[in-house]
């Protein structure tokens, strides 16, 4: 069966079949958020107390929620198409911040609720922990998503002599 050369191929009628280096990045950033959450957690119970603390866990729960729902939306609309990936990406920007929006007004009179903790962290730890991953992004399309480890001098060792004999 030959290829019509004439056929011109859209951008937005392809799709990715590849692996999803999104779902490793997003898990990624909740690993270092949790890392990062007994700083938030403390800082916010040394200035605001229990009240305080529960709004930053609050919050936290917000920004990892935030993060998995765009690696969710991201690995499962590049299956259908790019074109779908490319307006959920768009849409679904407003659509996440909308959520966090109701997520922060459904407790806004709840006793526990402190909002300068609160709104900090979700502030504070989506540009931290987006400036936090840079470091561990590869920009490379031979790896894409993360950074592979490196390997140890031992077994870069047995693997150069295992590639010269």
């Amino acid at each position: 069966m030959a290829i019509d050369v004439d056929t011109k191929i859209s951008i937005l009628s392809m799709r990715d079949t590849g692996p999803a280096p999104e779902a490793a990045l997003a898990r990624d950033i909740v690993k270092r958020g949790l890392i990062a959450s007994p700083i938030f957690l403390g800082i916010s119970a040394a200035f605001w107390g229990a009240n305080g603390a529960f709004s930053c866990a609050y919050a936290l729960a917000i920004v990892f929620g935030n993060f998995g729902l765009a690696a969710a939306l991201v690995s499962y609309t590049a299956r259908i198409s790019y074109a779908l990936m490319m307006a959920s990406m768009m849409f679904g920007y407003l659509l996440r911040m909308g959520l966090v929006a109701v997520a922060v007004f459904a407790v806004r009179n709840l006793d526990w609720v402190e909002f300068v903790p609160l709104g900090l962290t979700i502030i504070l730890a989506h540009l931290g922990l987006l400036f936090w991953e840079m470091r561990y992004v590869s920009l490379s399309l031979a790896f894409p998503g993360l950074k592979p480890k490196k390997q140890k001098d031992n077994q870069s060792a047995q693997q150069i002599e295992s590639v010269s004999r």
